[in-house]
C-alpha cells in the first residue's frame, strides 16, 4: 500500500507485526570525505548549510575516522575512499541503499551527486563481492534519494517518504518497489526542509524521534507518533536544527547520534529512549555537519 491518507495508513501499519526482517542493519558502510568541502549544487535546496562557513577537511576527515570507530562497536563497518570530485559522497545512503540481496541505487537531484552512482567499487562490492542484486532507479522518472528522504521500519516493512525537492512521488513508489516494502507513507516536508530522515527517525523498529515542525500538515507526524506511542521523543524546530533527529539504531541497545545533536536533548528525552531500551551514545561531528548533513546520512546500512 502506497498512501498520502494518515488514518488509512495508521489503521493497516497497525495491524503489522514485527516479522519483515531484521531491525537493525547487520553490516554498514562510509565513505570519507576526501578533499571535504561544501557542494553549491546541493546547498541550493539544502537550508542547514552555510557557503560562508569555513570548514576544515582535516578535522573532518579526523572525526569521520572516530565516528568509523565508534560504529564498529556496534556492527562491522567498511569505509570506501572519497573523491574531492564527489564532495557529498560522504552521505552515501542517499545513493546507496539495501535490502537484503538486492542493492538500490537512487536517482539523486543534483548532477554532482549523480556521479556518485558510477562508483564501480561500491557497486562491485555489492554485486561481485556480496552477491547482490542491482536495483538501479536513475532510468525511471521519479527523483528518490533514498534512506534521505525515505525513514524506513524495517521490523515492520513500512516506509516514510518526505516529499520536497528530492522525492516526488513517482520516485517513492520506485523506492516502494525496490525495497519490497509492506506500505509507505507520503507526506510532504515542510518548506526548508530536504530529507525526511532529518526530521525523524525510527529506531530498531520500537521507538521514533520526530519533529512535527519539518513536517507541512501536522497530522501526518501526529499519525506517525500515534504507531509508535508512548516510545516518541518529540523534538523542537531548534533540536531538529542541532541535528537530533538524524540518528540511528544500528543495534537494538545503542542510538548513535552527533554529539551536538545529544547536546540538544533534554534529560527527560534522554529519559524517554532509556524508558525504550536504548542508551545514547554521541559522537563529535560538528565539522561534517557544516556540509548539512549529521551522523544517520554518513550511515549506509547493509542488510
Amino acid at each position: 500500500m502506497i498512501t498520502r491518507d494518515p488514518g488509512e495508513f495508521l489503521a493497516f501499519a497497525r495491524g503489522l507485526a514485527g516479522d519483515f526482517g531484521p531491525a537493525c542493519a547487520k553490516a554498514a558502510f562510509l565513505v570519507a570525505p576526501e578533499g571535504f568541502a561544501l557542494a553549491e549544487q546541493s546547498a541550493s535546496d539544502n537550508a542547514y548549510m552555510d557557503l560562508s562557513v569555513r570548514v576544515d577537511p582535516q578535522r573532518a576527515l579526523a572525526q569521520h575516522r572516530g565516528l568509523q570507530r565508534a560504529l564498529a562497536e556496534d556492527l562491522p563497518t567498511v569505509c570506501f575512499p572519497g573523491d574531492p570530485a564527489t564532495p557529498d559522497a560522504l552521505f552515501p545512503n542517499n545513493v546507496f541503499g539495501t535490502a537484503p540481496g538486492r542493492l538500490v541505487i537512487g536517482h539523486m537531484r543534483h548532477p554532482v551527486r549523480q556521479r556518485e552512482a558510477e562508483r564501480a567499487d561500491i557497486r562491485g562490492f555489492f554485486t561481485g563481492a556480496m552477491g547482490y542484486r542491482e536495483i538501479d532507479l536513475r532510468a525511471q522518472p521519479g527523483i528518490c534519494e533514498l534512506t534521505g528522504s525515505m525513514v524506513v521500519d524495517r521490523a515492520r516493512g513500512l516506509g516514510f517518504v518526505g516529499l520536497g525537492e528530492r522525492c516526488d512521488a513517482a520516485g517513492a513508489a520506485a523506492m516502494h518497489a525496490a525495497f519490497g516494502l509492506r506500505a509507505s507513507f507520503l507526506f510532504d516536508l515542510a518548506p526548508g526542509e530536504y530529507h525526511a530522515n532529518v526530521v525523524m527517525s525510527v529506531l530498531a523498529g520500537r521507538a521514533l524521534v520526530i519533529c512535527p515542525g519539518g513536517f507541512a500538515d501536522p497530522a501526518a507526524a501526529a499519525a506517525i507518533a500515534a504507531l509508535y506511542a508512548p516510545a516518541v521523543v518529540t523534538l523542537t524546530d531548534a533540536q531538529k536544527a542541532a541535528f537530533a533527529g538524524n540518528c540511528i539504531a544500528l543495534r537494538g541497545d545503542r542510538v548513535r547520534v552527533s554529539q551536538a545533536g545529544a547536546d540538544a536533548l533534554r534529560p527527560d528525552q534522554v529519559a524517554a529512549l532509556a524508558d525504550a531500551g536504548f542508551a545514547l551514545a554521541p559522537v563529535p561531528l560538528d565539522e561534517i555537519e557544516k556540509a548539512g548533513g549529521s551522523l544517520r546520512c554518513c550511515v549506509a546500512e547493509i542488510y
